[in-house]
């Protein structure tokens, strides 16, 4: 009798263990949305990290289609992340850009005040 309820108990863990993953139906659009705000900042730049992102998110959606949930989730994750960094890095440089175009003008104004009799 002890032995019927443990294999009952055993084999219900190995059915939920079997479980599929539940779709990743909110990380997809997440990362699309990400992506998308990432292609639009980066407008005109090439930026290698968008473009993971974006050759990940097809792989995510491909996964998808294909009913690999989980595959699809880690790859809509890491597409999020590089849509991320990607923007982190375009909005870093043109900081940069504008920093030193400030350098350059105040070198600029302290020739023409240095210049003053």
């Amino acid at each position: 009798m002890i032995y019927r309820y443990t294999s009952a108990a055993l084999a219900l863990l190995l059915l939920q263990g079997c479980a599929s993953d539940p779709a990743p139906t909110e990380q997809m659009r997440l990362t699309e949305q990400v992506v998308e705000q990432a292609r639009t900042v980066a407008a005109g730049e090439s930026v290698a990290e968008l473009s993971q992102a974006e050759e990940k998110l097809a792989q995510a959606q491909a996964a998808m289609a294909a009913g690999a949930y989980r595959t699809a989730r880690v790859q809509a994750e890491q597409a999020e992340l590089d849509a991320r960094l990607a923007e982190a890095r375009v909005l870093t440089l043109r900081s940069q850009a504008q920093l030193t175009e400030l350098n350059r003008r105040i070198g600029r104004l302290r020739d023409q005040l240095g210049a003053m009799p």
